[in-house]
């Protein structure tokens, strides 16, 4: 993984230290509301429904065991003793004191961890894969491009105040996208051109929140030198001409829509021209030497097929099960990858004790090299595992809570803070996960259901990106009530789509017999081999319409 060197820990240092000046002059009067806001959001810090809550970047979703241990440590003795993952892979804290972020930035600069950039208006955390570099099939690591992106935006003086929020994905397999690429601002395909040479495909315009939109193609291949100076063409176009006097038409996809995006394409050319060929093209040199960062750890030669992991699953039906759930194919000979579930019944996803914390990263050190991964799903990974190793693990991982098999099913359900933190949720989201977790404990009937995406947003900034789940669920306030929108058919990979409204919004607790009769629905009309999605597509939302709302009356 991406060591700092001396230019990033002076960096970190140095913010920490302009940062703790800030919140003093803040707490002692000497700057507003106003002045302060920008200087925290840029440093991670939200003020929340009851508390301040703190972001902390992961860098693509990686970490290293003495980070999450640190992690651990902070929300012990500054928070109450737990984290949660993010659908950005980021880390947040829900309850801090606004006096002691300094002190907790200056922390996790120790290790190699900041905030710097997790909020307001600039570029956000680059994400990627959770597998990436450890999975077949990609047309190379991705995890460089996302480092690169990465020093290219930190700080970048006509970025720190774009009109709005940006994020970047990065996505370097043909047929699998598990980074959600297609809603984001800007969408960036690994890709090999006719001639065997290495590039990039270029998206623009994505976005959930209160118009939801599929980003557009607006480069096929860009060759890998100019990626950075492309980069900064986008920005340099949405930065001149995004939207500034209305906050809810200030993201690219507002510009890229009422341009159109062969327009836009056009400017973002124009804009190139001018900074192709200069500094910001990116020599090879610069790229073999953050591929050095992502070498590979010290695999042992191992059958392809380990026979302890065979004993065991013929011997053990429920460690079987998991292995063929929670358990992913490794490019690397007796290797696997191994995603620890986030989602047990009773607790709210993604959310993780400092315990926990502790728990995973010593398992990290005993069985996948020190390293782990946080992923969009707001799970968990550990992506170097021995296969002979598995059934050990797996008797680690019981005992933490992190054994359910339902990576990939319903009870998977990805879900935002809503309305227990955030300020801005017009309802909670926790509660209704809850209740279609334990609505559906029987991971038979979860089976029988097929590959299926449940996504919970508290509010329309869909932080809980609940226009592309399969169902997806939105909270929203009718007249001071909290009630519930569900859309169905959205998808976040490769067939990328935004979800349709099913109708008017439902109470809370009708929210469980909502899903099941949209789920006992799909099962009524799948045809072999169908999940949800595709028999949705084929049936459309009509025949959902009726049955839900005729057995709602």
């Amino acid at each position: 993984m991406y060591r700092y060197d001396a230019y990033d820990q002076k960096i970190v240092d140095d913010r920490v230290r302009q940062f703790r000046d800030q919140t003093q002059r803040y707490l002692a009067g000497q700057l507003s509301e106003d002045e302060f806001r920008p200087l925290r959001l840029q440093n991670g810090l939200y003020v929340q429904r009851y508390a301040p809550m703190l972001r902390i970047a992961v860098p693509y979703g990686m970490l290293s065991s003495d980070q999450l241990r640190k992690i651990a440590d902070i929300s012990r003795h500054y928070d109450r003793g737990y984290a949660h993952v993010s659908t950005r892979q980021n880390f947040q804290l829900n309850w801090p004191a606004l006096a002691d972020v300094p002190e907790i930035l200056a922390e996790l600069a120790q290790v190699e961890m900041h905030a710097i950039q997790t909020s307001g208006n600039c570029i956000r955390n680059t994400t990627t894969d959770q597998f990436a570099g450890v999975v077949a099939g990609e047309i190379e690591d991705p995890r460089p491009t996302c480092e690169l992106i990465r020093q290219w935006s930190t700080f970048h003086p006509e970025f720190a105040f774009l009109p709005r929020k940006f994020k970047i994905a990065v996505n370097a397999l043909p047929e699998i996208d598990r980074a959600a690429t297609q809603v984001h601002d800007i969408g960036v395909y690994i890709v090999r051109n006719a001639a065997g040479e290495v590039g990039y495909k270029i998206m623009v315009g994505g976005g959930l929140g209160r118009t939801p939109i599929i980003g557009s193609i607006i480069r096929e291949f860009l060759p890998r030198q100019d990626l950075i100076a492309y980069l900064d063409a986008v920005l340099r176009v949405y930065n001149l001409h995004g939207r500034r006097d209305n906050k809810y038409k200030a993201r690219i996809k507002i510009l890229v829509k009422a341009l159109t995006p062969a327009v836009f394409a056009e400017q973002v050319e124009a804009e190139f021209k001018h900074l192709q060929n200069g500094p910001l093209t990116v020599p090879s040199a610069e790229f073999e030497r953050l591929a050095s960062f992502f070498t590979a750890p010290a695999y042992e030669s191992l059958p392809a097929i380990a026979a302890e992991l065979t004993a065991a699953r013929a011997h053990d039906a429920v460690f079987d099960n998991w292995v063929h759930r929670n358990v992913s194919a490794h490019k690397v000979p007796g290797y696997a990858i191994v995603t620890l579930s986030l989602k047990q019944v009773g607790i709210a996803p993604g959310d993780i004790t400092a315990e926990q914390m502790e728990a995973v990263a010593g398992l990290a050190d005993t069985f996948s090299f020190g390293e782990l991964r946080t992923t969009h799903e707001q799970n968990i990974v550990l992506a170097d595992v021995k296969q002979s190793d598995l059934p050990a693990l797996y008797a680690e991982l019981k005992t933490l809570g992190f054994d359910t098999a339902n990576i990939g099913f319903l009870t998977n359900i990805i879900c935002c803070p809503g309305g227990d933190y955030c300020s801005l949720a017009n309802a909670k989201s926790i509660p209704i996960a809850e209740a279609i977790q334990r609505r559906y404990q029987d991971l038979e009937e979860v089976y029988d259901l097929g590959p299926l995406d449940l996504n919970i947003s508290g509010c329309m900034n869909a932080c809980g990106h609940h226009h592309v789940g399969h169902i997806g669920i939105l909270g929203v306030d009718k007249k001071g009530a909290e009630f519930y929108q569900v859309s169905l058919g959205g998808s976040s990979g490769h067939d990328a789509s935004i979800g349709d409204i099913l109708g008017p919004s439902f109470e809370a607790d009708d929210m469980a017999e909502v899903i099941e009769e949209i789920l006992n629905t799909y099962l009524d009309l799948r045809q072999s081999g169908e999940t949800f999605l595709s028999t949705y597509r084929r049936v459309g939302i009509a025949v959902f319409k009726e049955r839900v709302y005729a057995n709602a009356d």
